[in-house]
This record gives structure tokens, sequence and C-alpha cells, in this order.
């Protein structure tokens, strides 16, 4: 890569590290898994390195992921709570151990040893106690600040109110998780209540320690493992550790619940020995690990080494790869999905797999198993694609013992018995196997389930089991239907009553207000999402407009493609699309912009990129992103030198400081206004 590339590439890493970051350590919802998200950290660091007049002090690889909410108090942690060098492979493993054995013998240390230990697949905390008495615990955080959590803390057993020690004060650091048998409990009873499940422990433990409410927390069986002394004093006689292992082993005399250490050595077999066995045992364990920790074991040796800037010279983390495993293809059944598509899912024998037990994964579309000649009774592998969704990576041939039965699609929907049709293998998505009857009661239910959505007409309490019981009970058979649901039959299902009929009522009632973009994004034509509803309406106006559009208009607009023009003149061609719109246009549901909508404030924003970051005083970020289309500027989600400038609120993170680097014009609220004034 020249420099340019190698620019737009660290640029586009960091932004999308940032992101996934957000996601892990705010959100506790991941996208990808841990080994796509080290991948893209080791790039960026290697690239800096290479490239140091292209480093930045605010990279990700500068500092610990994670902020401090704002639900909490914030706590200043005196000792910063860093992070490690991820290594993945056992030569990376013995490169650390000779370059610490060398450098150390160059200050006349030649007997080195190291602790090898289980990384805790959980979330970091700090202990702290005054006169043996638990006074604070916080998060992690971005490493200098965390989350006061302690009553959230204090409802974990395994956590001591009170030590045996009267020294004045004693911080430690722990990994708090989610026992498996915990997450079993806790995913079938949100299963069961029809919640969204946790991707896996850690994520549950994370956002069970961060709970409002501190009895939640006390019900979610949370667990520690406390692995280090921040600072302070283990021994009321002054005595001071002279080895990390004599520290944990104090600290496990005293009353914590401590890692055990696999080995305390200086043979480089023997760690790579003992990281072989924690990965053999790992699936037997009670918690989950997600890879190794090995240390220098003597204090004074590790200030001798020092620190980088963000990570220690004298320890490293040894990720374990992707996990996969083998289990027998029981079956292979279809699910048919909102726009009609059969998706073939494989029934597995069951298998524990990245911290849960899976029965079922995707298979995706018929082309891939047909290149990956997946039959059913086959050994199969399995994986976790960002260690949330379980999929079929390949067959074990050799396994094979001529009762394996290749799979072969029907040819009738096995939901309403209609006729199926297969897309061309080079359109978008091609290769989908499509049930065309619009009336097929699988792709109802999916349909209204996304007409319903967030991020569609925002009907609160319209989940996935409500739209399932209304269309048992005859209620539904069309997003239309919607707006005439009887909610004193409602009331008297199983499980509602008065007060979930009036909730539901108020949020549909709510609903008819969304306007025309989120109607179109609504009814779920097919390549049509919210960007690109946005750019149809803005150019439209309405959502009846689109029944006259031609197919050169729509493609004139930014962001709409011929495969989405395509997909829009095909639905609003169909006769039951008008009779759609115009039952919800007579139940009062919005399907055009106002004049003052239409209508641009001005244009004082004309070809202006501005990106806006933080809370605002008097506005929501909606509100805020929809006064700058308005004036004619673009809303970017990211700073870069293209911005024309930033407008900063409360709580600005990232994109201020990266504003800042780059020497981009920051305001803040009153100044916007002012400007369109």
């Amino acid at each position: 890569m020249d420099k340019t590339e190698t620019r737009k590439r660290i640029e586009y890493l960091r932004e999308q590290i940032a992101y996934h970051s957000k996601l892990y350590y705010d959100n506790d919802a991941p996208e990808i898994s841990d080994y796509e998200y080290d991948m893209m950290f080791d790039e960026l660091k290697r690239l800096e390195a290479e490239n140091p007049e292209l480093d930045s002090p605010s990279s990700p690889t500068h500092r610990v992921g994670g902020r401090a909410s704002a639900k909490f108090a914030p706590v200043a942690h005196r000792v910063r709570m860093g992070s490690l060098t991820d290594v993945f492979s056992h030569e990376e493993v013995a490169s650390f151990v000779r370059r610490a054995k060398e450098k150390l013998a160059e200050e006349g240390e030649d007997d080195v040893r190291f602790t090898v230990e289980p990384k805790i697949d959980g979330l970091s905390v700090s202990l702290m106690y005054e006169k043996g008495r638990l006074v604070c615990g916080a998060t992690r955080g971005d490493g200098m600040t965390g989350e006061d959590v302690t009553e959230n803390i204090k409802t974990i057993r395994s956590i001591p109110h009170e030590i045996p020690l009267e020294t004045d004060e004693l911080c430690v650091r722990g990994e708090v998780y989610m026992p498996r048998a915990s997450f079993a409990k806790l995913n079938e009873e949100r299963e069961r209540a029809g919640g969204k499940l946790w991707a896996n422990p850690r994520n549950a433990a994370a956002g069970s320690l961060r709970q409002l409410d501190s009895s939640v927390t006390a019900s979610r069986g949370l667990d520690i493992f406390v692995f280090n002394m921040q600072y302070g004093e283990l021994y009321e006689d002054g005595h001071a550790p002279s080895l990390h292992s004599e520290s944990v082993d104090r600290l496990h005399a005293i009353g914590f619940s401590t890692i055990k250490m696999v080995a305390v050595t200086s043979d480089e077999d023997e760690i790579i020995n003992a990281i072989l066995r924690l990965g053999e045992l790992r699936d037997s364990l009670a918690y989950d690990i997600d890879g190794v920790v090995i240390k220098v074991d003597s204090l004074r040796q590790r200030e001798l080494l020092g620190e980088n800037t963000s990570t220690p010279k004298w320890a490293v983390a040894y990720k374990f790869p992707p996990e996969e495993k083998e289990t027998k293809l029981l079956d292979v059944t279809l699910q048919v999905g909102r726009t009609g598509v059969l998706t073939p899912t494989a029934e597995l024998e069951p298998v524990r797999l990245a911290g849960t037990t899976v029965s079922r994964a995707t298979l995706h579309n018929i082309d891939i198993i047909r290149e990956r000649d997946i039959r059913v009774g086959d050994t199969v592998i399995i994986r976790k694609a960002g260690d949330i969704i379980p999929e079929v990576v390949g067959s074990v041939a050799a396994k094979r013992d001529g009762s394996q039965v290749p799979f072969r699609f029907p040819e009738r929907c096995p939901s309403c018995g209609g006729e199926l049709v297969f897309d061309d293998p080079d359109d978008e998505g091609g290769g989908a196997v499509r049930c065309i009857n619009a009336s097929c009661p699988a792709q109802l239910e999916r349909r209204l389930v996304h007409f319903a959505s967030k991020g569609a007409m925002d009907i609160d309490g319209m989940g996935p089991k409500v739209v399932s019981a209304l269309i048992e009970n005859g209620m539904l058979k069309s997003p239309a239907d919607i707006y005439k649901i009887d909610f004193e039959k409602f009331a008297a299902l199983p499980g509602k009553g008065a007060l979930s009929a009036k909730n539901l009522s108020d949020a549909i009632e709510r609903s008819k207000s969304s306007g025309p973009v989120r109607l179109l994004s609504a009814l779920g034509v097919r390549h049509t999402g919210e960007a690109a509803s946005e750019a149809i309406i803005g150019r439209f106006g309405s959502v009846d407009a689109l029944f006259s559009a031609t197919e050169e208009e729509l493609t004139a607009i930014p962001d709409v493609g011929g495969v989405t023009a395509h997909s829009v003149m095909e639905f609003f061609s169909l006769p039951e699309t008008r009779e759609l719109i115009d039952r919800l246009k007579a139940s009062g549901v919005v399907t055009e912009l106002s004049p003052d909508e239409m209508k641009p404030a001005g244009d004082a924003l004309e070809g202006a990129t501005v990106v806006l970051t933080g809370k605002f005083p008097t506005m929501t970020r909606d509100e805020a992103t929809a006064l700058v289309k308005a004036n004619g500027g673009k809303v970017a989600g990211s700073v870069s030198k293209k911005t024309t400038f930033v407008v900063a609120g409360e709580d600005a993170g990232s994109k201020l400081t990266k504003a800042n680097e780059l020497g981009i014009k920051v305001i803040d609220e009153a100044e916007l206004l002012e400007m369109l004034r």
C-alpha cells in the first residue's frame, strides 16, 4: 500500500474498532467475534508501528476499550486498569518469554519465572477496602475512570464485604463472570418470557453487573475471580510480597476467590504445555475462558521491564482461536422469511460451542449446501459467526458411511404449499429460493413483526409473541389490521389484561405519526432499508407518489440503485399494495411529509458535512440531524478531513478528540442555532 492507502486503512480500522468497542464494552452487544476484533486491532498496531508518522495519541491502540456510563457515578482509578498485549500463536508466546529474559539479563537478572493463568472471559472490576471493609466496587471503564457499581458488586456472594485485615487500604482487581449454569438458566427464563437471548456469558455478566436495580444483579448468579493486588497492604506487619504468585496466595488466604495458576516456571516448553492443557480443559470448566495469561512473577522484575503506552511489557494474553466443533447433522428444516425467502437451517446433535449449547445453525442458502457438499446425516463442523450466530462451516466427508442423503428443496412452500421460485444466482443475494404467495402465513408473521419493529413503525410491546397471538386469534391478517385491533378481545387473551391492552393501544396510536420514511421502511420492500427509504421519500414526498414513480426517476436518486428501484416499482404495481396504503391512510397513518418537512428550512448549510457528538441541551440527536438536513447539510457518522464542522454537546467523546487533532472547527448547539438563524 502507498501512504494514501495506508492512511485510509488506518482511519478505517480506527473507526471500526471504536464502533465495535462501544458495542462490546458499553452496550454488551457485540456484532463480531473477539478473534475478528483482535485481528483488526493487531493490524492497526502493525500499521502504526510501520508508519509512526500516522500514529495518533487518540488511537484505540493507546487506550483501554470502554467508557464509564453516565448511569453510574464515575470512579477515578488510582492505579490504571490497563489491558494486555494479545498474541495468537505459541511462537509469539515464546518470543515474549525470550524478550523478557534477554531484557532482564541485561539488568543482571538471570532467574526469571512466569505465571500461567486462565484468562477468564468476563468483566474487569476493582474492589476497594478500608480497614478491612468493602467501600467501593468499580468497573474498568476506560482504564482511568470506571463506574461505581458497589451495590451490585455486594450482591455477588463470593465477594467478601469484610476481610480479616486491619490495614488502611487494599485495592484488588478481579474478573466478574457468569458461570455456564447461570447463563443457561438466564437464557431459558428469557426465552420463556419471549425476551432476546444473551449472546454469551461475558455479555450477560456485563449487562447484569450494570443494572440500575441491584436485585436484578443478585438474581443473575454472578461470580468473581480476583487475580491482582492493585495497591495497598496485604499484611498488617508491613511485609510486602515480592512475587505475584505470593500475593495471589495471600489474597486467597484472606477470603478472596482466586484463579488457580496452571504453572509457575521459567521453562518455555512448560509454558506452552500449560497453554495446551488449558485448551484441553476449556470445555470441562464451569466458566468460560478465552485465552491464557502469561506474566513475569517477580514484582521487582516487572518494574525493570516497565510498560508500553497502554500495556505492560511483563505480560501477554494468548487468545484462543475461534472455537469449532464437530457434531451430526440430523435434518435440514426451512424457515420462511418476511420476503418469502426460504432459509435452510441445520438441526444438530446438541454441542457446546463458545459458551452456549447449540442445536441449530444456519446453512444460509442452497448454494452453500451445494458448494460445501453438506448432506443429512453428515458429521459437520460448526462455529459461531461473530460469537453469536451458529453456522455450518462444512462437512467431514471422511466420516461418511453411506447413509448420508443429499438435501433437496421441496417443490412447494412448507408453510402454505404455494409455488417456489429460484432467484438468479447472479442477482443480489442470489441463490435464494422464494415463496411467491403474498398470503403465506409464515411471511405474514415476519412481515408484521418487521412492520412494528423499532426501525420501522416502532410499536412498543408488539414483538413476535404478541404478533403470533394476534394472528392465532384471527385479529391480524395485514399490517392495516394493527390499527383495527379489538382491545377488549386483546385484554382477554392469556397473560394480557387491561393495562397491557392500554399500553399497546397507546403505542399503536403514537405510531400513526411515524411519518412516510418509517412507513416505507416498515412495508418491507426488498432491498429497501432505512437509508433508501429516506432518500426516496425525500425525493417524492409521500408513499402515494410511488404508485406513479418511474424506474428512471428512482435510479436518479442518490443511494438508490437499479435493484432497489426495480423492487419498489414491482411492489407498488401490486393491487394489494394500493389496498393496504388506502386502509392505512383511512386509519390515520401519515403517508406524506408535511409542507414544512417538504420545504427546506434554508440553505445555510448547503454543501456542509456536519458531525454530531454528545448530548445537546434542547434537542435530541434525531432532531439535530433533521435540522441540519433541512438546511441543506449532510450529517456524517465519523470525523474526517472532509468534515466542515463538529457540533459537540455534553460527554462528547472520540469524535471531538479527532476533530481537535485534525483542526476541524467545533461549535456547540447554541452556535449551530445562531448560524441557522
